[in-house]
């Protein structure tokens, strides 16, 4: 094929998922869709290969995974035009977690299939041990809502109700999540209806051999990046805080890196075993995890896509927490695969040293479920809050900002306050936080809640135990915090992850965790330290920090 027709067919998908992430984000019910917009919306190719990654990167590489499923369960034979799939199951679909529901619709042309349409979204609760459903603590996925393997939701054209009565029936959150689930189909028909659209004005065949152009494109593009760095091997470790139950007990994350003959090999058998906490991983986040990671090393004009698969070899033991087996709990993917990023970059930096970072914050999940009914509105409040990134060669790590993979939005002040009985009463950069460094951490944020009803209040989050680290001297960022209950005589810090009954007029206090700074603090342009304490990021007494001792 000429590349001119290759690059409008990638262009043309890249639209299109942008046109379907569009109309989701704007038809959603719930804050984790139209605020955080914790969701995904990608086109495949007829095996289940992503052609462009969505936003939302760390799903990229879970719907082959789930198509291969869908595939080896169905048959081509066994899937015809109209029908539609859905799954949140993280073992049997490879979804993250529970609460990510996947719909994947197949794409028909010429009689065959050509391709699919995905989307995988967050919901806001889908049962469990749990309101919201994400535990801070279970124990065995079961804890963490009702299991869809991947099954039809629309046959041949015709919409099951009763598969969604089953899923609605689960939730406690039964409106939010069939309005939720009603745009998420729409927009994954949507996909496959403009798919259908480029194979009559192009043809069947020039779609499918363009989408493999592209994916062939990519592979060859990565393998010759690979080959031209130096050949080694390279490890590095890092440390969860705890498994969420064991809170004593920190968990060991490990990585060896092998390049040789053009090939990149990622081994992590050496990772503790499985937890017996919400912190595991299926391998489909691990593979997240490195091809961000490889992808951000290398530089950023690389596009991932599964053709990418061929140039990287992934190694995961058996029962260890990065490839737990099932009953495990998955809930807390996200902190975890945060932290196996600054150790996969960790090492990576050693092939590639003009692209290294510091350690980054983690982002963290907040639910809070008002225990008043609430007629006509939600009573789940659900919250993805960022952090920071560690600094790097050449520049200071972001503030404020998502980490690493997800990309998601903090929910505005005004929509938490105008929907839900809470008022948040600071919401403030923290001086002082950001890892000193040649190159500065990113700073932390506070915010404050005040509750104005009772409510049961989770969060998720990791680095509180382990602050995000320093690199080529430069310091260590802020730990995480959670306060609870504060400003009363039962304040008190909590040592990760928590579940909490909480009365109103009570207030809590959450930081994030700040980056690592880079590089010797006292080799620190002094017009960028001037700078950091007019704009309040340094104080004049943390500039002192600065200082040759």
């Amino acid at each position: 094929m000429d590349a001119i027709t290759i690059q409008i067919l990638r262009n043309k998908i890249a639209s299109l998922v942008d046109e379907m992430h569009y109309h989701f984000y704007r038809s959603g019910y719930s804050t984790i869709i139209r605020e955080s917009r914790d969701f995904s919306c990608v086109i495949l190719d007829k095996d289940g290969r992503l052609i462009v990654s969505p936003p939302m990167f760390f799903h990229a590489p879970v719907y082959r995974h789930l198509v291969g499923r869908i595939l080896e369960l169905y048959g081509k034979d066994g899937i015809k035009p109209g029908d539609v799939f859905v799954s949140n199951h993280p073992y049997e679909g490879g979804l993250p977690h529970v609460s990510d529901m996947a719909f994947v619709a197949p794409i028909f042309a010429d009689g065959k299939i050509v391709a699919f349409s995905g989307t995988i979204a967050h919901k806001a609760d889908v049962g469990g041990t749990v309101p919201g459903s994400t535990s801070a603590n279970a124990t065995e996925m079961f804890h963490e809502g009702v299991l869809i393997p991947p099954i039809k939701i629309w046959d041949e054209g015709r919409f099951l109700p009763d598969v969604e009565r089953l899923i609605v029936a689960n939730s406690r959150q039964p409106v939010l999540v069939r309005g939720d689930m009603g745009a998420q189909i729409a927009v994954t028909q949507t996909g496959a209806k403009r798919v259908t659209e480029l194979c009559e004005r192009f043809g069947s065949n020039v779609v499918t051999e363009a989408f493999a152009a592209i994916l062939k494109g990519a592979a060859d593009e990565l393998k010759s990046a690979i080959a031209a760095l130096p050949e080694g091997e390279y490890s590095a470790e890092g440390l969860l805080d705890n498994d969420g139950v064991d809170v004593e007990r920190s968990i060991r994350l490990a990585v060896t890196i092998t390049v040789k003959n053009g090939l990149a090999t990622f081994d992590f058998s050496k990772s503790d075993p499985q937890a017996r906490g919400p912190v595991n991983l299926r391998p489909s986040m691990v593979e997240a995890c490195v091809f961000y990671s490889l992808i951000g090393c290398l530089g950023p004009r690389f596009h991932f896509n599964d053709g990418m698969r061929d140039a990287v070899r992934i190694v995961v033991a058996p029962r260890t927490i990065v490839n737990a087996e099932a009953p495990a709990p998955v809930s807390n993917y996200q902190m975890v695969n945060l932290k196996l990023v600054d150790v996969i970059l960790e090492a990576l930096a050693r092939f590639h040293p003009e692209r290294a970072i510091a350690g980054s914050g983690a982002s963290s999940a907040l639910s809070i479920s008002w225990l008043r009914p609430r007629p006509g509105q939600s009573n789940m409040q659900y919250e993805i809050l960022g952090s920071a990134y560690g600094g790097g060669m050449g520049h200071d790590g972001c503030s404020a900002t998502a980490a690493h993979l997800s990309n998601l939005h903090i929910t505005p002040i005004e929509i938490l306050e105008s929907e839900y009985p809470v008022r948040i009463n600071r919401f403030e950069m923290v001086p002082d936080t950001g890892g000193a460094g040649k190159w500065r951490g990113g700073l932390s944020f506070q915010r404050e809640y005040e509750l104005l009803e009772d409510a049961t209040v989770i969060r998720r989050f990791d680095k509180t135990r382990f602050p995000p680290s320093g690199l080529e001297e430069g310091k260590d960022g802020a730990r995480a915090r959670w306060l609870v209950h504060v400003g009363t005589k039962d304040e008190m810090e909590t040592k990760g992850s928590a579940r909490f009954e909480m009365k109103a007029g009570a207030r809590f206090v959450l930081q994030s965790a700040a980056g690592g700074g880079y590089g010797a603090p006292d080799k620190r342009d002094p017009a960028a330290l001037a700078r950091d304490v007019a704009e309040g990021y340094v104080t004049a007494a943390g500039a002192a920090h600065y200082q040759k001792s």
